[in-house]
């Protein structure tokens, strides 16, 4: 059975890169995990910077075309491999690196999580890529501690409203 996705086609930017399409459903296997994945029913997906790059041929990774951007989804899981921890119907945030533009989107076990009944889709979407980016800058790397004072610059965007949030 078939699936409507966003794909980029072309390199010329993000007014004429994408394409609506109907492809095939994905497998639970994934491209990171080869054997075992999620396969979610995408209610929500994040669009960030790297996808704008990705529409240009700008990111640093750089898929061969057509290829189905998005790699933050929030939404059901649909089917999942086994021993993977996840069951259909439970609500997830994934991240699935390629593919999230699409009705169903597949994601390796290990970079999916469930979902809190107080996030939204759209909430879960938005913690993969921003909190996780803002989390690994402040406490991994900049060993963030209680009573700091932390200057965000360019606040404005996804990385950048988290970074507030996890900085307070």
């Amino acid at each position: 059975s078939t699936m409507r996705a966003v794909q980029i086609t072309e390199l010329t930017g993000p007014a004429t890169a994408l394409q609506v399409v109907d492809l095939p459903e994905p497998e639970p296997s994934h491209m990171l995990t080869p054997g075992e994945g999620v396969v979610v029913d995408v209610k929500a997906a994040g669009v960030s910077f790297p996808e704008v790059l990705q529409t240009r041929g700008e990111y640093q990774f750089k898929p061969e075309l057509p290829f189905i951007p998005g790699s933050e989804v929030g939404g059901i899981v649909r089917s999942a491999s086994e021993g993977s921890g996840f069951e259909p119907g439970d609500r997830v945030a994934a991240f699935c690196f390629l593919g999230g533009f699409a009705e169903m989107a597949a994601a390796p076990p290990a970079l999916t999580f469930k979902l809190d009944e107080r996030l939204d889709f759209a909430q879960g979407a938005a913690l993969i890529l921003n909190y996780h980016t803002a989390h690994f800058c402040l406490v991994t790397r900049g060993r963030l501690s209680e009573g700091e004072t932390v200057l965000i610059q360019g606040a404005a965007g996804g990385v950048g409203t988290a970074t507030i949030q996890v900085a307070k």
